[in-house]
């Protein structure tokens, strides 16, 4: 399983990189991301708002003890994207701050390493293949996952093969031949997605009101935000609001 998932990874790599290379997303395929995006808003509005909506009626602490521990987790990917981008200063910051939070912080509910000055960048491989200077390519969403574009769900693939947690998790058994849990991955990358949801429940409802085209409005933030995340941009945080909360 392991060396096919590998192999239809290159060949994506393949198709997507053997193409010219554009700054700029092109939109490919726009009558089918359209629908797509119906069907996205009509999951958002039964099942992931809702869902927001009940995860902030929670206590606080226990609010802010899942976003931390989600974004432990996720830093673990940031480790070796940091390090492929040659950001060791970076890198340094991510692990130090997994190091800390997930023994003194207790596997992540707490962040005491904000505390003392680590502050990791979320990388992924999407923003590494940026890095290097692979433009964005077709423009397109996803279901349930939105907004993207060749290179990023390229680096979606990749990510599973570079993020130590995927591995632990989805991919023990195919390595090691031991029982990895699925499951605990994607339970994790889930809870992610409802906590992001919560803490832009105001700037979602506010861009749903005020845009006269709501895909071409989603698609021009993504876009934007991940040009600023991949030039490391002090300003990526604003592209959705309270975006990296």
């Amino acid at each position: 399983m392991f060396k096919k998932n590998f192999i239809i990874l290159i060949c994506l790599i393949f198709l997507g990189f053997n193409v010219p290379k554009v700054k700029a997303a092109e939109e490919c395929f726009e009558g089918v991301s359209r629908g797509i995006f119906k069907f996205n808003m009509a999951f958002d509005d039964i099942i992931l708002e809702p869902l927001a909506k009940g995860y902030n009626k929670l206590p606080t602490p226990i609010q802010q003890g899942t976003g931390n521990f989600t974004s432990n987790i996720s830093t673990l990917l940031s480790i070796p994207n940091s390090i492929l981008q040659g950001n060791f200063k970076d890198a340094g910051h991510a692990t130090g701050s997994f190091l800390v939070n997930t023994t003194l912080g207790i596997l992540g509910f707490l962040n005491p390493a904000e505390r003392i000055g680590l502050k990791p960048v979320k990388e992924d491989v999407g923003q590494t293949l940026g890095a290097y200077g692979f433009g964005p390519g077709c423009y397109f969403v996803l279901p349930i996952l939105g907004p993207s574009t060749a290179r990023d769900t390229i680096g979606l693939i990749a990510d599973t093969f570079v993020d130590p947690f995927a591995h632990i998790t989805i991919r023990e058994q195919e390595l090691f031949g031991l029982s990895g849990n699925s499951l605990d991955y994607y339970s994790v990358k889930g809870t992610g997605a409802v906590d992001f949801r919560s803490n832009n429940i105001n700037n979602f409802d506010s861009l749903e009101k005020n845009s006269i085209d709501l895909y071409s409005s989603f698609k021009s933030i993504y876009l934007q935000d991940r040009e600023n995340k991949i030039n490391n941009s002090k300003n990526s945080q604003d592209d959705w609001g309270n975006l990296d909360n």
